[in-house]
């Protein structure tokens, strides 16, 4: 039993199966390497450890810890478990050296995921688990389990190795995540019963925003469910895969026990994430076609999910593709001496720019406000601490106030003529578009602020208002600027109002306006509204904010109504939180001031 003690076990990907996985395999006496690309989540756990509650609770610290596959492979574990979304499993087999003589286990939802792996590694290298446990984060380090049903299954593709699935099965077992090693055949029939049971209800509970309670309440979706499950059932038999004659009725009698909350697949898509839904519901629509057999039902499933995903994923983030969220170790750079922090609490988003002594940006960090949770920035900031000499930080925009983990407050108008003064010093109007108000600033010589406007009709022309009144129109809102370039339209909204703005829309609808006269009509009477707001024509006009960036139509409309040229500047969203980062700078090198942030204070308290 040492021998097996002493197994150096790989973990990649840290959501709630590869936590639940660390912490038993770490309890069960092995050396656990954990990789993930989220470095704030990995300086949580270098921390504070893994821990798990509700259905489960144990806490493992880790002492093996990598920001990469290839970091983490280096070290030569015996076995490595997979645990990341199906869709992310190419990425990682091209940073996996072929001289790696690791055995590889998929422990991920769906169908087929284990055959990504052994066409590379050969069956005797790939095994697959499937899992009976899940769970959500509580916070980046905290999985709550949610249901535990034993056992799960373990099996190696070529079982003159089911020796492997043995090892792993008894690490498990003695330590209560009851595991049982099977063969290959029957890794089959059960990997189907388990994603039919996921098909089931995943992507019905993410369309509807369904818990799994509330998806089983109600006699009109238990139908639908019980029709995913019977055409999964016809492509399965057809694949010789042969269930009980009760099987569906044991399905469901399953999923009236579960609880409410929603499945993974259901939690990707409402949070704007990619989904598994090819691996699911997609696999049953593959091997149905393969045997002639309709799948309907699931077939609905898929296309809807992937329709709403793309449109997630384009409208998520105000901004620029490419300013989407990305892990802090693909954007860091080298900083030459000492850090600022920047941190724009906006309306809509918060922004963290640092820069270093030299004034170049280190990194950039786009995060949707969560009014009521601040734990996500929270944990950002202590990432940014541990990883660079950060000495001093201002925040600034809407929530700066009731944000204490900040060394200094200033307003946004300041940090944003601060901001812009980096790119273009002097007299000139600044014009921010932001998601709940437009800001025009006026600058001196000097570049200082000497005046500024606010628009004064709630959140009219703003991000929020376009959002909102784009939605009622049916336009897509990245389609909007290209549409409305296509217009001659002369016609505005006249309301200002939101609501009064939805109902003269859809008039607009009803009598038949195109699509690209919504889009111009609707920009108009943000155009007009910015004329009101006293921009001085002598003076260069600024656009800066997340609007811009994705409606570029705007600037030319703007250069049309005042006769001259508009600029937009690069990375125009983060052009606040630069400006609030250059105040830290240098207030920091006027005082000499080497404060810690407030936050670090209380965690070392």
């Amino acid at each position: 039993m040492s021998k097996t003690l002493n197994k150096k076990i790989g973990i990649i990907g840290l959501g709630p199966v590869g936590m639940i996985l660390a912490v038993h395999l770490k309890e069960a006496g092995c050396q656990v390497l954990i990789c993930d690309h989220d470095r704030v989540k990995l300086n949580l756990i270098r921390n504070e450890g893994i821990k798990l509650e509700n259905v489960i609770t144990k806490n493992q610290k880790f002492g093996h810890i990598y920001g990469s596959p290839a970091e983490l492979l280096a070290q030569n574990p015996d076995y490595v478990f997979v645990a990341i979304k199906t869709y992310s499993v190419a990425d990682l087999l091209k940073e996996i050296p072929d001289t790696n003589t690791s055995v590889f286990i998929s422990a991920q939802n769906g169908i087929d995921t284990e055959r990504m792996f052994s066409d590379k590694f050969g069956e005797h290298r790939t095994g697959r688990m499937v899992i009976n446990f899940a769970g959500n984060l509580s916070a980046a380090n905290v999985t709550k389990v949610t249901f535990f049903n034993p056992p799960n299954y373990i099996a190696m593709l070529d079982d003159n190795e089911k020796k492997y699935a043995e090892e792993i099965a008894t690490l498990l077992n003695s330590v209560q995540l009851t595991t049982e090693a099977i063969s290959a055949f029957n890794l089959t029939k059960f990997t189907w019963e388990k994603t039919i049971l996921n098909a089931s209800l995943s992507a019905l509970c993410g369309i509807g925003r369904f818990t799994m309670a509330e998806a089983m309440a109600f006699p009109d979706t238990i139908e639908l469910i019980e029709q995913i499950i019977a055409e999964a059932v016809d492509v399965a038999e057809a694949e010789k895969i042969r269930f009980p004659d009760d099987f569906i009725r044991n399905c469901l009698r399953y999923l009236k026990k579960g609880g409410n909350h929603f499945p993974s697949l259901a939690g990707d898509l409402m949070n704007n994430r990619l989904t598994e839904i090819d691996y699911m519901n997609g696999k049953i629509v593959e091997y149905g076609r393969k045997h002639y057999i309709r799948t309907s039902l699931n077939l609905s499933m898929v296309n809807m999910v992937k329709a709403m995903t793309h449109k997630n994923l384009l409208s998520q983030v105000i901004g620029s593709p490419s300013a989407r969220k990305t892990s802090l170790r693909s954007q860091a750079k080298v900083p030459k001496g000492n850090c600022y922090l920047g941190i724009d609490l906006g309306s809509s988003y918060t922004k963290f720019t640092l820069i270093d002594e030299e004034k170049n940006v280190i990194y950039r960090h786009l995060l949707k406000t969560l009014n009521r949770d601040k734990i996500a920035a929270k944990h950002i900031i202590n990432s940014l601490l541990e990883e660079f000499p950060v000495k001093y930080s201002c925040a600034t925009g809407y929530g700066r106030k009731n944000f204490p983990d900040a060394d200094m407050v200033k307003t946004e108008i300041n940090c944003a003529a601060v901001g812009v003064n980096e790119f273009l010093y002097g007299a000139k109007n600044i014009l921010d578009i932001g998601g709940e108000d437009i800001k025009l600033i006026h600058c001196d010589a000097q570049g200082k602020v000497e005046n500024f406007y606010l628009n004064d009709k709630c959140a009219a022309g703003t991000g929020a208002f376009l959002v909102e009144i784009a939605e009622r129109a049916g336009i897509d809102i990245l389609e909007m600027s290209r549409l409305a370039a296509q217009s001659d339209y002369t016609q505005e909204l006249n309301s200002f109002c939101t609501v009064f703005a939805k109902t003269e829309i859809m008039k607009w609808v009803f009598d038949g306006t195109s699509i690209e006269n919504l889009a111009k009509g609707i920009y108009l009477s943000i155009i007009n509204r910015i004329a009101k707001m006293k921009i001085d024509s002598s003076l260069p006009v600024v656009m800066i904010g997340g609007v811009i960036s994705i409606h570029p139509h705007l600037k030319n409309m703007l250069e049309e109504k005042f006769a001259q040229l508009v600029m937009v500047l690069d990375q125009s969203q983060y052009i606040v939180s630069m400006g609030a980062a250059l105040t830290a700078r240098e207030h920091a090198l006027t005082n000499q001031a080497q404060p810690e942030l407030s936050y670090v204070v209380n965690q070392k308290s």
